[in-house]
């Protein structure tokens, strides 16, 4: 009897409940576990971004139980900051070979791939200004980088935690990969909560920004775009973009590649595969490698927190001077433009669009704003793009 009390202690002593209850510091594990069932409560019940969130929170369950190894963070953080081949062969399992994908800059363009066929440019090409609010609601990034260097950040990272305030979950990724991929996991989760909480986040702005009279405002039917016009788009787009600010290709030319694809009529198939299968795909592989990153040792710590108050400040800040620019607009064209539709600006696809027509709605039910507010938030995809090939080319 004494032997297997001494057997089971020795398996007890060496399992991950040990690590979270015996061992110094091991409470991180317990937290990180309760953060990850937060984000999958969130995803499941609430139905916030659900698309990633799941996998994302499932992710940072598994790489935050004790003793599992299920990621090596060291293949990819390390002393030159470069993929450490030799470990990855010795070593790397299922989660560090996904997250390859993540690391070299393959998922976030593929993403885009998918989004440009599910994408309609019409609002924006119909009404070219919309450019202008997309690019307003990028203020939220450089004034949130100015706030992350006062607090100490560097460049590198600073550039990283702005990109938050483009709503744009791929975007943050593909930057943060190359500026500061030790930030990975804490941007990722700011970056996906914040797009999931638009609806709470953007309305109490957009209505102390804007008076009654504003958010009543009925916008003119925009013009007929014609089929060859949603071709050239983009097309002129690409070239445009690539020759401009080269760092920001690959994340355009995707975008555009995929709604060329659909624009065209002409490859119904691959727009289709592009779209469903390879998005989905690539979904699961972003999201769960991604939560992987999440491990106790790293996420836990006061950098986090700055990070999550600096997201919701760039996010409030993206809307706020989409809105502003709005009602700029609105004064100009003498009451053409609503400016509820600037706050679409922050690139969450077709959420923020959304939101400017529930708003708008609720002052004014005859208003329809949500075609008009797609105008600003395709932009808004533009501009995110833009945003972190400028600082990649800057600070990378």
């Amino acid at each position: 009897m004494g032997e297997l009390w001494t057997n089971l202690a020795e398996i007890l002593g060496k399992s991950g409940w040990a690590q979270i209850f015996l061992v110094e510091g091991g409470w991180k594990y317990a937290v990180m576990l309760a953060v990850a069932c937060v984000l999958l409560y969130l995803a499941i019940v609430k139905q916030f971004e659900p698309l990633l969130l799941l996998p994302i929170g499932f992710g940072m369950l598994m790489t935050n139980l004790p003793l599992d190894g299920i990621f090596h963070i060291e293949i990819f953080l390390n002393e030159t900051n470069h993929i450490n081949w030799e470990l990855l062969g010795n070593s790397g399992g299922l989660a560090d070979y996904i997250y390859l994908g993540v690391k070299l800059g393959i998922y976030p363009p593929l993403i885009f791939l998918g989004i440009g066929t599910m994408t309609d440019f019409t609002p924006l090409i119909a009404r070219p200004s919309s450019l202008l609010l997309g690019a307003a609601a990028q203020l939220g990034i450089f004034f949130t980088y100015v706030g992350a260097r006062i607090l100490g950040f560097t460049p590198q990272e600073a550039g990283s935690i702005g990109i938050i305030g483009g709503a744009d979950g791929p975007t943050a990724i593909f930057t943060t990969t190359r500026l500061a991929p030790h930030l990975l996991g804490s941007i990722a989760v700011a970056a996906y909560c914040y797009m999931a909480l638009v609806p709470v986040i953007q309305p109490p702005i957009m209505r102390f920004l804007t008076t009654d009279k504003e958010r009543m405002i009925v916008m003119d039917t925009p013009r007929a775009v014609t089929k060859t016009e949603k071709i050239l788009f983009p097309i002129m787009v690409t070239i445009i973009v690539s020759l401009t600010l080269p760092d920001a290709a690959i994340l355009v030319g995707c975008l555009m590649l995929g709604n060329l694809m659909k624009e065209s009529g002409v490859v119904e198939r691959i727009t289709k595969t592009a779209g469903n299968e390879l998005m989905n795909i690539i979904t699961i592989f972003l999201g769960f490698s991604v939560g992987c990153t999440t491990n106790a040792s790293t996420f836990l710590t006061l950098q986090t927190v700055e990070i999550i108050v600096l997201g919701v400040v760039a996010f409030g800040v993206g809307t706020a001077g989409g809105v502003l620019l709005g009602k700029l607009m609105c004064a100009v064209t003498h009451g053409k433009i609503n400016p509820l539709i600037g706050s679409a600006g922050v690139s969450a696809v077709p959420m923020a669009a959304r939101v400017s027509q529930k708003v708008g709605q609720e002052y004014n039910p005859r208003n329809y704003l949500l075609m008009h507010a797609m105008g600003p938030n395709v932009a808004g995809v533009i501009g995110s793009a833009v945003a972190a090939g400028i600082l990649i080319n800057m600070l990378g």
